[in-house]
């Protein structure tokens, strides 16, 4: 078996030593060269600046951005942006030595982020001359999808003996862990062509955000659209971590939607 791990990391990928973690984040981008990269630490706060210098490349937005006097380059999935806009992004991973065969260029230092954070994602819509659609964010070959949830959100719990509300998946993770279940819910948020699956995001309107039990990642090989009422039976896993702080109290895996 190769001796190396492939980091997928907003939408690019590095190839890390054995042992290491892979973080399921997006799809690599075409003609780019890694020498080095530094892990992303959990819990970081968003990166906010001004947009210095912008560009696009293989579906792939790169942007100088100035935070307080210091400048630094990153890169997201594809979005329209302007020079002199201030942006709020998700934040990443730092990596070094980073060469872009299709821009012909090597950065020596950048930021890879998943892109626009929630948050701007809904300042901006409520702009009217922004005339930008954020639901649908280009990742090369790979779509992203989010959408607001409807507050009240009530979806009827599935039927059968396996069946779970997302808040009682997390309640009984343990006992639940590698068995199949059923859970239907919205779809609030979908992350396609990820490791060979699709990442849906579920709510019922069970579960409390503060608690983090209000939404349940399920991957799957079936397409679904935000907004969509769906069924998903797979399997429950708990504790899942992928490395550089993306941790699952409860995930449920390879999953059928109806």
């Amino acid at each position: 078996m190769s001796n190396v791990k492939w980091l997928l990391v907003a939408g690019f990928v590095a190839v890390l030593p054995a042992g290491a973690m892979a973080m399921p984040n997006m799809v690599p981008p075409a003609n780019t060269n890694v020498e080095k990269k530094t892990e992303k630490t959990a819990e970081q706060p968003p990166l906010a600046g001004k947009v210095m210098e912008t560009m696009d490349s293989s579906g792939y937005t790169y942007m100088l951005l100035e935070t307080k006097g210091e400048k630094r380059w990153v890169a997201i999935p594809e979005m329209v942006v302007k020079v002199g806009e201030t942006v709020e992004l998700e934040p990443g991973v730092q990596m070094g030595k980073f060469t872009s065969k299709a821009l012909d260029r090597t950065f020596d230092s950048i930021l890879f982020s998943g892109g626009p954070t929630e948050k701007f994602n809904e300042e901006r819509k409520k702009n009217a001359h922004a005339g930008v659609k954020l639901e649908d964010v280009k990742i090369g070959s790979a779509t992203k999808t989010e959408g607001k949830v409807i507050e009240g959100l009530k979806v009827d719990k599935a039927a059968g003996a396996n069946a779970y509300t997302v808040a009682e998946v997390f309640g009984k993770k343990a006992e639940l862990n590698d068995k199949p279940i059923a859970v239907r819910g919205q779809v609030v948020k979908v992350s396609m062509s990820i490791m060979d699956h699709n990442w849906v995001h579920l709510q019922d309107g069970t579960g409390e955000a503060a608690k983090q039990n209000n939404k349940l990642v399920v991957t799957t090989k079936d397409k679904a659209t935000v907004g969509d009422i769906v069924t998903a039976t797979g399997t429950v896993h708990q504790n899942r971590d992928f490395g550089a702080g993306y941790k699952y109290d409860a995930i449920l895996e390879d999953a059928n939607l109806k």
